[in-house]
């Protein structure tokens, strides 16, 4: 299942290095940050929940970017 989600972040180099970080998370298959729409496109795996990977994925990008936000 792929989802978008709206995402604040401050540079496109934040960006890549929190796709990056995203799609080390469990239950992500992949992952895409865009810089310009700030959107983030994500696809979980089949047996995953959604909203307990999305918390984990907003730890994760917080660790780059503190003042990250992600609504979802």
């Amino acid at each position: 299942m792929k989802k978008t989600y709206e995402i604040e972040v401050d540079c496109a180099n934040c960006a890549n290095l929190m796709e990056s970080t995203a799609k080390k998370v469990d239950g992500i298959k992949d992952c895409v940050v865009n810089f310009l729409t700030q959107k983030m496109v994500v696809e979980f795996n089949d047996d995953a929940d959604e909203k307990k990977v999305m918390k984990e994925v907003l730890k994760a990008c917080k660790k780059v970017e503190p003042d990250c936000e992600i609504e979802f």
